[in-house]
Parts: structure tokens; sequence; C-alpha cells
């Protein structure tokens, strides 16, 4: 077997990780896994398919119906108080919470995963200089963070995805690093080298293929975060600013009268509990699906 065959043939070992049948077969037999997966299925598929169903204008007021409890006059979870339809407001306001929190994770990963290749593979005072930059972002809170880069942008959605992204670079780029330092020692990297293969192929075609397992798992856990993260911003009117309706600022909306018309908060909050719950134990079942020590 020459060269070139043995670096394909040790390049793919990791590569396969996923389209493993015994790591789906791990997967399928975690049930809270499949429940999360069906939920967050069908809440796509809802927020989705809003433009088509047949719901009420999320935007439109009416002081006539202002603060119904839930089931009452053909409002199945009540209305706010402008009189604006919940059920609306909720699955058009999932839209607007999904898609910022998906995006931010992407460009948070995409960011992160250049980052943390590039410091793991040159090494010396690239990668130290690199991950001290990393350790001073990750030395401020989250939300601080979020909230400094807002105010220099301004606040709008578009902002907040920015600035939330911005504060999930690290984690990224610490796994993508801690992967590299390993990949990069093995035969199929050396070989590579040997060969006179680009340090930019090797890195693209050789490394970036074999690391993303842990990233995948880590962008699963980390989309739950990130939907927080940017439902606080709108909570605090620095994201997706009114009459749009994000499942942050529908709480905000709703604190005041919390105490008389606590479905007003109760049912938004749930909406953001349950999605963030079903993409963490969608990314532990993935974590332990591609663990071959759970293998049973």
């Amino acid at each position: 077997m020459n060269r070139r065959a043995v670096l394909a043939q040790l390049g793919r070992q990791r590569i396969r990780l996923f389209t493993d049948s015994r790591v789906w077969a791990r997967f399928s037999r975690n049930r809270l896994a499949l429940i999360s997966v069906a939920l967050l299925l069908a809440v796509i598929a809802l927020c989705m398919l809003a433009p088509v169903l047949p719901i009420r204008d999320p935007d439109q007021p009416n002081t006539a119906s202002r603060m119904l409890a839930p089931g009452q006059e053909g409002h199945l979870l009540g209305t706010d108080s402008l009189g604006r339809d919940l059920l609306s407001r909720i699955i058009w306001g999932g839209r607007i919470s999904l898609t910022a929190g998906i995006l931010a994770s992407t460009l948070a990963m995409a960011a992160g995963v250049v980052l943390g290749i590039f410091a793991g593979y040159v090494g010396g005072r690239v990668d130290a200089v690199l991950m001290r930059c990393v350790d001073v972002i990750m030395a401020f809170p989250v939300i601080l963070l979020a909230m400094a880069i807002i105010a220099a942008l301004g606040p709008s959605l578009t902002n907040a995805m920015l600035a939330a992204a911005a504060a999930g670079i690290p984690l990224y780029a610490r796994v993508a690093r801690a992967q590299v330092l390993t990949l990069r020692e093995l035969d199929f990297v050396l070989a590579a080298r040997a060969m006179g293969v680009p340090h930019g192929r090797i890195m693209v075609e050789h490394i970036l293929p074999n690391i993303l397992t842990p990233l995948i798992v880590t962008y699963t856990l980390d989309i739950g975060n990130m939907i927080i993260l940017t439902s606080s911003l709108s909570f605090l009117g620095l994201g997706a600013q009114p009459p749009t309706a994000d499942w942050g600022n529908m709480i905000a909306a709703g604190r005041a009268h919390i105490r008389s018309v606590p479905h007003l908060v109760l049912i938004p909050g749930a909406a953001i509990f349950l999605v963030v719950l079903a993409f963490n134990l969608l990314g532990d079942g993935l974590r332990d699906a591609t663990d071959p020590r759970m293998e049973k």
C-alpha cells in the first residue's frame, strides 16, 4: 500500500464516527433524546408554517379582548395587555427566538473553529497569544459582554445575534484547539506533512473533518444557551424591538401584570424552558451515543 493510500485510510478512521451504525443504535435507545428530537421537529415545523397556519395576526391589537384567560373567546392561550392573540405571538416569536439562537451558535462556531484550529495547529507564540485573547473574553460575564457590544452597535435583533455570537466564540475555540493538539501528532497528519501537503489543506481536509463530532455535540448544547441569551437581551430591550414578537420581549411585556395575569409570563417562559431543555437533552444524547465507553 503506497503512502497516499495509507494517508487516506488513516484520515477516514475518525470521520466515520457519525456514520457508524452503533452510534445511532445507542442514540435510538435514549428515550429522552428521541422525545427531544420529536419536540424540536414539531416546534420548528410549527414555526416555519406560521405564515400559512389559520392563526390571528400576532401584531394586531384588540382592546376589547385584553388579557383574556386561556380558552376564552376563541383564544387558545389567551391574549396579552393589548388584546393580541398569545398563541399566534408564541408561534411567530418562536421563529425569531429559534432563528436568533441557531444563527448566533452557527456564527460563534464558525469563528471559534477557525481560531481554535489555527492556534492549535500552529502552536508556539501564536497559540499563546490567541488563547490569552480568548481567556480575556471568557473573563467577562456573557450577558455583560453582549450588552457592551450592543451598546456600541445599537439595540436590534441582528446586533443581539452578533453580540451573542461574539460571546460564544471562546467555547468553540477551546474545544477545537483541544482536539487539534491531539490530532496534529497522529500518523495521518504527520504523513500529510511528510508528503508536502500545504498546511491550509491539512487543516481543512484532514483535521477539520476529524473534530466535527465534539463540535456538533457542543453546538447542539450551545443553541439552548444562545436562545436564553438572545431572549434575555430582548427582555432587556436590546434585542427584537416591539411590536415584533419574541419570547424574551413577551416576558418583558407581561411582567407588569404577573400577579393578576400570570399566563402572560408563564406561557413564553414555558416555551423557552421546553425548547432549551429539548436541545440540552439532544446534546446529551449525542454525547453519550458518540462515546464508545457507553457501549453496553
